[in-house]
């Protein structure tokens, strides 16, 4: 594993341990307020929360390396850094370059269903050009966090799956880049989006129904759609799984919920060989669902980070009491 982010310009000469799993997404400095409080500048952004999620059922699991690629300005503490290398994160495909680290502001009101977004300055990462270190280009898993289509095309042109590749993405993209996002979920075996989101693709307001038209769409295996406090519901070949999400009182900050949530599929998705099945599928949500009520409890990375293997397998074994 890379000692250091690299600058610009920069080529490493550590080739890392054979990959497990892929995350290219963003690293970011998050201020978030909500009813229960706020916190100013802390860690966050898609891979950040995949990756930290990722990494600790890595460890559950016995897999490999978990490699992020994304982009960071001069002003990334060293505690941060620290914080990712210290999660057993490989840091060889993080660019350090001039200028500041991505930022973003936001609050959540009611039922904190959603953000409201008050300053996104994307800084250094407007012109980020996904690089994948040769070292990661074969993983068990591709994941595209939420990014540009045309981004995430470059990163499956890159990074070659032995198992799968696996998509995230947004509103924002079906406004302003439908055909490329339709087009780039097409070269993926997983896609990963919001029930708001399914419902905009298909241009159908009932769910079922606009899952069915998206999944003949783009032809995809897999579908999981996330519902929020409602919990998912996927489609996978011809069988549906419908989970609800875990109970928590405390709703903290539910920034990163959903990368915490495809982070964790990584994992578990990557542990396994050969045609995803139901079960295995269901029981990677599984996983994912408790590892999100985690992060929501508390601000930024925290709960995510604090999480201890012994917490989470109590709080699993109730979510699969709670189903039975």
């Amino acid at each position: 594993m890379s000692s250091c982010l690299l600058r610009k310009g920069e080529v490493s000469s550590v080739v890392g341990r054979f990959m497990d799993v892929l995350i290219v997404g963003s690293v970011a400095y998050d201020s978030v307020v909500s009813p229960l409080g706020n916190v100013k500048d802390a860690l966050g952004g898609s891979a950040t929360y995949a990756g930290l999620a990722c990494s600790f059922h890595a460890k559950r699991l016995s897999l490999g390396q978990i490699g992020l690629v994304g982009v960071v300005g001069e002003d990334f503490s060293d505690s941060d850094r620290a914080l990712l290398q210290n999660s057993g994160l490989d840091l060889q495909g993080i660019e350090t370059a001039e200028g500041e680290t991505f930022r973003w502001s936001g609050s959540y009101h009611g039922t904190m269903a959603e953000a409201q977004t008050h300053e996104t300055h994307l800084n250094v990462f407007e012109h980020f050009e996904p690089k994948v270190p040769q070292s990661h280009q074969s993983p068990q898993i591709t994941f595209c966090a939420n990014l540009h289509p045309a981004l995430q095309s470059s990163v499956l042109n890159q990074a070659k799956p032995r198992r799968l590749s696996m998509l995230d993405s947004m509103n924002l993209w079906i406004d302003i880049a439908r055909e490329s996002l339709i087009e780039v979920m097409q070269n993926v075996d997983l896609v990963i989006i919001n029930d708001g989101e399914v419902r905009m693709l298909a241009n159908d307001e009932n769910l079922v129904r606009a899952a069915r038209k998206v999944v003949d769409m783009i032809g995809v295996q897999t579908l999981v759609i996330k519902r929020g406090e409602h919990g998912v519901i996927a489609f996978h070949d011809s069988d549906i799984i419908s989970l609800p999400a875990y109970p928590t009182e405390d709703v903290v900050d539910p920034t990163g919920c959903g990368d915490t949530f495809a982070g964790s599929i990584a994992a578990h998705l990557a542990s396994g060989s050969g045609q995803l099945s139901r079960d295995e599928l269901r029981h990677a949500l599984l996983s994912a669902t408790v590892s999100a009520s985690f992060t929501l409890e508390s601000f930024g990375i925290e709960g995510l980070h604090s999480m201890t293997q012994e917490r989470f397998q109590t709080r699993l074994e109730k979510f699969n009491q709670m189903l039975n």
